[in-house]
């Protein structure tokens, strides 16, 4: 089985930046909100690709954006912030509110290795992106928060808060250029449990190392097997107590196949029916072995089971 499919779900999409949203285009009209436009004149290049029954011709797209002049390093008047990122306002926003990291915000971007290299680009595909701020780089976690709707900032972000030598990814410091186009912000995280740093001692255990705790139980009956679709809510946080995914905060249940997620939740999952809520300690041997770029260490997770899919 692929690393990816081993990734549970949308957990951590380390490099959603460069994935086009599955939104229309922002200027894209439908059939509830077109309104009738008068008439204009065709140009005669229009006439002549009509009559030839051609398409008309497609807007240009930049192939490249040229790089900034201050590309190689941040200049002495941009804003430092204490992780290293450093950054400077280009225009000015017109919103007031800023996002937080479990925010979803839309982007123009385009990003540039310090040798001048662009190397991803949405402006180049004509389509802004879309995704969890607390679901991309470091850098763009903490650099976006600091920005408002409308404002477009520079951002020099230094290679630990970016890919961290990562093979396949772009290396060294990066520079992006983001405008903010829009924030859907998302409810409150849940808390993270009081036992949240170890098992209690009321725990279920498993040979495996795994460890679990009914928190409401079921009204079903059967249960999923290892090769199971099941549909889903779910938290994660590391012990000391940061949330790094959750459905509920996206309002949004996840099915998968149990034989495509880390063996914790595989195993996991089998010990519940369905509308039952339990909470799972993944030792790191059943999570993400301490794979780059994935959550580090031991892994709780509230579940609660929707459904089993097959």
């Amino acid at each position: 089985m692929s690393d990816r499919l081993r990734l549970l779900l949308p957990l951590l999409s380390l490099i959603a930046i460069g994935c086009p949203s599955n939104r229309p285009d922002r200027g894209q009209a439908t059939e509830s909100t077109r309104t009738a436009e008068p008439e204009r004149e065709r140009a005669p290049e229009e006439d002549r690709r009509a009559a030839a029954g051609e398409r008309p011709a497609a807007p240009e797209r930049p192939s490249a954006v040229p790089a900034p002049d201050d590309v190689a390093a941040a200049p002495g008047d941009a804003e430092r912030t204490a992780s290293g990122l450093a950054s400077k306002v280009l225009t000015r926003g017109t919103g007031t509110s800023h996002p937080d990291e479990n925010d979803r915000v839309t982007v123009h971007y385009t990003g540039w290795t310090t040798d001048g290299n662009m190397f991803d680009s949405s402006v180049t595909r004509g389509q802004p992106a879309t995704f969890p701020l607390n679901g991309v780089i470091a850098g763009w976690t903490e650099g976006v928060q600091l920005m408002v709707v409308g404002e477009k900032r520079r951002f020099w972000i230094p290679e630990e808060l970016a890919y961290q030598g990562r093979p396949g990814r772009p290396q060294g410091m990066l520079v992006f250029d983001v405008e903010l186009l829009e924030i859907q912000e998302t409810p409150d995280p849940p808390a993270a449990p009081e036992d949240v740093a170890a098992p209690p001692a009321n725990a279920e255990r498993t040979d495996s190392g795994l460890a679990s705790r009914v928190l409401e139980r079921g009204t079903g009956t059967r249960k999923p097997t290892a090769t199971s679709r099941v549909e889903v809510h779910y938290t994660g946080w590391t012990t000391d107590g940061r949330m790094f995914d959750s459905s509920v905060v996206r309002g949004q249940t996840a099915t998968f196949p149990l034989n495509a997620v880390i063996a914790g939740w595989t195993e996991g999952l089998q010990l519940m029916v369905e509308g039952e809520k339990r909470r799972l300690w993944i030792p790191e041997s059943l999570a993400y072995q301490g794979r780059p770029g994935a959550p580090q260490g031991m892994l709780v997770f509230d579940v609660e089971l929707v459904r089993i899919a097959d």
